[in-house]
Order: C-alpha cells, then structure tokens, then sequence
C-alpha cells in the first residue's frame, strides 16, 4: 500500500497498453457479440482519468474473457490521455486535460470548431456510444461517500436502477447535468423515448478497494438484468428503498475566494435560506429545508463545479 501525503492508494494503476487494440476501429474500445438477438450493453470506465474503480472492472471482464450469453457486449476505456498523465504526488489533477469528458457531449460541442484531447476522444467514440441500447457509465468520488447512481429521471432508467438495489442513493436529474451533456445523456439517450437505461454510478473514494469492489459488482449487476450474463449472487429477499435526491441547481466555481462556511465532503444538509458557500460576490444558500449538498469542490477551479444543491425526495 503506497501513501502519498493523505491520499492512500488500495488500488493502483496498472499499464493498459496491452488493451489498446479492440475490434472496433477504435483503440480501447472492445465488442462481442453473442450472435443471439438482445440488447448491446456498454461499459464505460474512465470518463475521468483517476476514476480507476471502473478500469478494474473492465479489465476484470476483459481479463476474464466475460462473453455476452445474448446481444453484444461493449466494453470501453473512455480517456485514456488523462489515465496515463497520473501522477501519485499529484493524484487529482489528471481527472481531465482541458474539458470534462461528462459535459461535451452536445452536437454544439461534438461538431464544433473546438479542440482538446477529450474532444477528439469524444468524437472517436461518439459511434460507439451511438450504438449501445443502454449504458453503465463508471464514476468515483474525491471523497470518501456513500456511492449513489447519477440519471435522468425517465421511467426506464428508474425502474431498472431501483431494482438492480445497490448502491441505493440515487441522484436524479429532471433538467439533466445543467452544465453540459454527459456520455450517457448524448444523442436519443438523453431523449424521452430513448432506446434503455443510461446511468452513471459513483463508486466511491477514487482509490478504494472497495469502490472498484463495488464498480464490479454493479457491473455485473447491470449486465445480469439484461441477460448478457449470470446473475453471480443471489439477489437479496428484501432491498431497502432507495433513497432519492432531487438536483435543484449546479453551481460554478466564479471566483479564486470560492469557500464553504464549514468543512464538507458531500451530503451536509442545511436549512432553506442557510449560507452554504461564498463564491466572489455571490452567497450560495440553501433553496428548501433539508437542502443536500453533493459533489461539493475540494480544489475551487474557476468554471468547474462548484457544489450541487438537492432535496430528498423520500
């Protein structure tokens, strides 16, 4: 187990250049297909280059040669160019090079005159994500939370994640991320009459064993409701009912003297009208009792997100 200042490293990086060649045209990107009608399912790991949770497990079922028992199975490593500038002294500046690979996934961005590595990357791997009926798009989190699944309230996407059970929080978002189009809202999936379910889940502490533990489970979770492979645990008598979030606004980070009025690391609640952050000339207070906060900044970036303001909605 290696340290470096606070930051404990459970799961490491590993080289993923033995994964570059796919089958698809697309390095990183592999596909197989059962031959027998069903839906195409992708896993998505690495939107974000030090979320490791979901490398582990897509290099869990690519290394145990996991093969769809119907439809195709997609499994893709999103931005690699962040994965491989990781530096262990400085372990959270490669989430991204220049844009955030979860918020450029509009046609505004994707056909623009833009340009940046997750742009190109973005485009590469726009037919891929094209393609998919549905899509499990693996996240973690700065700080040590609980892990919750991120999705557009459609009835498809509710119904499947409430009954996959785990992790049992669930932030939904009636107007979508707010600050951009995530891969899993791009195109007809972000649409009311899209083709499945598209969720992000947030594993946890980015270098955890137990969120990549998590990340694998829930894929092979999401891949068993589908039919693509066996259930590999029983699933439980009982759930506890989710426990769900609604986004009321995302906040952007305006001014280097962002601060919140207290520590946070994600779910403090406050009181409607209570002060949670000053950010330059602006005050960011709570819009309802009860308000929760998620994905609170730990390093204010000015134009990132700041901070996200819910309310429970059980």
């Amino acid at each position: 187990m290696t340290t470096t200042r606070t930051t404990v490293f459970e799961v490491e990086q590993r080289d993923l250049s033995p994964y570059r060649r796919g089958n698809t045209g697309v390095d990183y990107v592999h596909r197989f297909d059962s031959g027998k009608p069903g839906p195409h399912v992708l896993i998505n790991a690495l939107t974000h280059g030090n979320e490791i949770c979901g490398m582990v497990a897509a290099t869990h079922l690519l290394d145990n040669e996991v093969r769809p028992k119907i439809g195709v199975l997609t499994v893709s490593f999103a931005n690699i160019e962040a994965y491989e500038a990781f530096d262990p002294e400085r372990p959270y500046e490669n989430r991204q090079l220049v844009h955030n690979l979860n918020r450029i996934w509009s046609a505004e961005m994707l056909d623009g005159g833009g340009d940046s590595p997750e742009l190109r990357r973005a485009r590469e791997l726009r037919p891929v994500v094209a393609a998919a009926d549905h899509i499990l798009d693996i996240h973690s989190t700065r700080t040590d939370v609980v892990p919750f699944w991120v999705y557009t309230p459609f009835q498809r996407n509710t119904e499947v994640l409430t009954a996959l059970g785990r992790p049992d929080v669930h932030l939904v978002m009636p107007g979508g991320l707010r600050t951009g189009v995530g891969l899993a809202h791009h195109g007809h999936h972000g649409t009311d009459d899209g083709p499945g379910t598209t969720a992000v889940v947030e594993c946890g502490q980015h270098f955890k064993r137990s969120a990549a533990d998590l990340a694998t489970a829930v894929t092979y979770d999401f891949l068993a409701h589908f039919g693509l492979v066996d259930p590999v645990e029983p699933k439980p008598a009982e759930r506890p009912a989710p426990r769900r979030f609604e986004l009321l606004k995302t906040h952007l980070v305006k001014s280097t003297d962002f601060t919140f009025t207290r520590p946070v690391v994600g779910f403090e609640t406050f009181d409607e009208g209570e002060l949670i952050a000053v950010n330059g000339d602006e005050e960011i207070r709570a819009l309802c009792n009860n308000c929760t906060i998620f994905m609170p900044t730990q390093q204010p970036i000015v134009g990132r997100e700041a901070v996200y303001l819910t309310r429970p909605l059980d």
